[in-house]
């Protein structure tokens, strides 16, 4: 249906399209292509195709601009499979009949008009812009509707679309640039005028993105080696940032706190990457000495992500995530809402997943089991907002527990362990790091 749709738009635009300088000129850009599809985030691609398109509604009408788009579609990835490709030259010849519409019906200038009607040139353009964009975001979520698994429609609209759609109006700007640029006389120089600052912009954000993603792939790979430590706690962080992300999410956070929480839950026990092995996997009580040594995991955290930018706002998170309402938490004894407020999300969620988790000391508790313990344990260990929160979230949505665990260790005769630091005041201690008797 969608090509169908292109070929009839595109039979109509080369019987009438002007082959002139700028449909020529500008049609060896779109074909050339890389510097118009810069990245957005790991999995995206954004398209900037219709900077080219807006100038050329601008200099050579509706019909040139459509037809640069098809010649456009030929320059793709050649790994890409034919239906893909086709798709992907299909949408981009709707997108730009359908902001060309938006512009003819709008009374866009066309040629030496646009420098004798500059607002109406903003305005028009402006409008083909958004209706681009729209209309592009919305052909893309009938494919993700019809193909499972993600990203979601919803998904995609949330993470990409309303977030990128300001910069993408904003670039629109440049086309309306260009085109005056040309006009003014120009001419084929008002390309490298407007693309070469371009690509230089979008050189340095794609070494920017590449970094973020190298230093998130170290991360991942400092928590695959706190898990090897220890299979009874393998996926547990992926878990706690899943959990965090579900609480935030109910807590309405914005998006650039919900990635930094999610980010802090899935770094909170990076420290652990520097507590031997044998500590990690003793199934009984810890003497002082190893309870010391466990108690030093967030400060380490903090040290190994202290000097990568981009996580400066979870250190605190991955600092305090073990601190108890109370103020009988660690590292600094904080109590309530002096705790930082991730530290106390993550607090929650930490003790939820390791209680719903076997153990070498004990079989996992159940869902409901441990949501009782959570709101038992509101005041004294955990905030009481952020627990019943998180228990209307849980009992809303459900809980994928840990699976493919080893049984318990039947030689173990410990009630509860350094994992289950929510449980009793001793936390799985012995000697004066127990606390209280």
């Amino acid at each position: 249906m969608t090509s169908t749709t292109a070929l009839v738009i595109l039979g109509f635009a080369v019987a009438s399209a002007r082959i002139d300088a700028p449909t020529v000129c500008l049609g060896l850009l779109m074909l050339a292509g890389s510097v118009l599809r810069p990245r957005v985030g790991q999995i995206y691609r954004t398209s900037l195709d219709y900077v080219v398109v807006i100038a050329l509604y601008l200099l050579s009408g509706v019909s040139s601009a459509i037809l640069v788009c098809a010649v456009g579609a030929l320059g793709q990835d050649r790994r890409h499979p034919l239906q893909k490709k086709v798709f992907n030259g299909a949408q981009s010849v709707i997108c730009a009949a359908a902001g060309g519409a938006v512009f003819h019906f709008a009374n866009g200038p066309i040629g030496a008009d646009v420098l004798l009607h500059p607002w109406s040139a903003i305005w028009s353009t402006t409008a083909a812009n958004a209706t681009w964009l729209v209309v592009n975001a919305l052909l893309l979520c009938v494919v993700l509707s019809v193909e499972p698994g993600d990203p979601t429609p919803i998904a995609f609209l949330r993470k990409v679309a309303l977030p990128t759609s300001p910069s993408l109006l904003g670039y629109g700007l440049l086309g309306l640039l260009l085109a005056v640029a040309w006009l003014s006389g120009l001419n084929f120089l008002s390309i490298l005028l407007i693309f070469i600052p371009l690509y230089v912009s979008r050189w340095a954000l794609s070494q920017y993105e590449a970094e973020r993603r190298a230093q998130a792939a170290t991360m991942r790979a400092f928590i695959q080696v706190i898990e090897t430590k220890d299979l009874y706690t393998r996926g547990h962080s992926e878990r706690v940032s899943e959990g965090v992300g579900m609480l935030g999410r109910h807590l309405h956070l914005p998006e650039d706190r919900q990635q930094a929480l999610e980010h802090a839950g899935l770094l909170h026990d990076v420290g652990k990457v520097g507590v031997p092995t044998s500590i990690i996997r003793k199934p009984g009580r810890l003497d002082d000495s190893e309870m010391d040594a466990i108690r030093l995991h967030p400060a380490r955290g903090v040290e190994l992500i202290g000097n990568i930018p981009f996580l400066e706002e979870v250190k605190s998170a991955v600092l305090h995530h073990h601190e108890k309402y109370d103020g009988s938490g660690y590292p600094a004894g904080l109590s309530g809402t002096n705790i930082p407020y991730f530290a106390r999300i993550i607090g929650i969620v930490d003790a939820f997943d390791s209680l719903t988790s076997t153990r070498s000391y004990r079989p996992a508790r159940g869902v409901d089991e441990t949501l009782a313990i959570l709101l038992h344990d509101r005041n004294t260990h955990f905030d009481p907002e952020l627990v019943d929160s998180f228990v209307e979230v849980i009992r809303n949505r459900g809980w994928k527990s840990a699976t493919d665990q080893p049984a318990p260790d039947g030689s173990v005769a410990a009630p509860i362990d350094h994992d289950d630091l929510s449980l009793g005041s001793g936390g799985g201690a012995s000697g004066s790091a127990a606390g209280p008797g």
